[in-house]
């Protein structure tokens, strides 16, 4: 009689060697991708900040340093371009005037879809969402003709009201899920205390609101300050930066270029490093 040979079937473990192996090299290859991801973001924003500071000569020159020489002959270039000073005020006041309509309907909008229900509130938040459904250019036409038969057309104030259309869906958004994570029981307790409901709202719920509002503002800022079509197609003296410096593009000399797109980035990075506690606070971050 033959011995029966015995076959394990038992599921094999891996050895406690290597699981530790395995996590290693998964947290190189997501240590290796967010490297990726932020020379991704921050290189191109610092080579446009060395030809900035590099006088037009080592712009226009080659080979390239990869460090600023400090020279400021690109940026007065810039700044004394002829209609450059008159478009950056243009674009910030419509800027301003963008991220002050957009908290001023956002947060309304979103408190009210928060603690409120009423008929139509879903259809209310799909009608918010579809405003960013339709392209621009698609728009553009019936924005013209609406813009010229109602005197709008070539006025910073029309462009605002354009951008605040654009910039409303995240200021209602993000007001709605700041207000969705406050207890309502908070404002009970303040009425109970006396309180009105906007003494409540102004002592209870708008401290923890701040960041949401930051937030939005940020948000509303950055995308009227960078919005380019519209500002091209509704405006022809009062024309943004952005839409001045694509008007010029094909003709202008490169430190004009570098240090235009430099300009463009600088307000939203300075007014980002200004609300960035609340933006912190928002998404739950201690700021040290």
């Amino acid at each position: 009689m033959s011995d029966a040979t015995v076959v394990n079937t038992a599921p094999t473990t891996p050895s406690p060697d290597a699981v530790p192996d395995f996590r290693k090299r998964g947290r190189f290859w997501m240590r290796a991708a967010i490297v990726v991801l932020i020379l991704w973001v921050l290189l191109p924003i610092w080579l446009l900040i060395v030809n900035t500071l590099s006088s037009p000569e080592q712009v226009n020159g080659f080979p390239k340093s990869f460090f600023p020489s400090f020279d400021m002959g690109s940026l007065s270039f810039f700044l004394e371009f002829q209609g450059v000073v008159r478009a950056m005020m243009n674009s910030a006041i419509v800027a301003g005037l963008t991220m002050l309509m957009s908290i001023l309907l956002g947060a309304p909008a979103g408190y009210a879809l928060s603690r409120f229900d009423f008929r139509g509130k879903e259809s209310f938040r799909l009608l918010v969402m579809m405003t960013r459904a339709f392209p621009l250019p698609l728009l553009a036409l019936p924005l013209a003709i609406m813009f010229i038969r109602t005197g709008l057309d070539d006025s910073l104030f029309g462009l605002a009201l354009v951008h605040t259309t654009l910039a409303l869906p995240f200021a209602v958004l993000i007001t709605f899920s700041l207000f969705s994570g406050i207890p309502l029981e908070l404002e009970e307790a303040a009425w109970t205390l006396g309180c009105t409901r906007i003494g409540a709202f102004r002592k209870v719920v708008w401290p923890l609101i701040m960041p949401g509002i930051a937030a939005s503002a940020v948000f509303a800022f950055v995308i009227s300050w960078n919005e380019v079509f519209a500002a091209s197609v509704l405006t022809i003296q009062n024309r943004t930066l952005t839409a001045f410096l694509l008007q010029s593009l094909d003709v202008s000399p490169m430190p004009l270029k570098f240090a235009g797109g430099f300009v463009l980035i600088l307000p939203a990075l300075i007014f980002i490093f200004l609300v960035r506690k609340y933006l912190f606070a928002m998404w739950g971050i201690a700021n040290r």
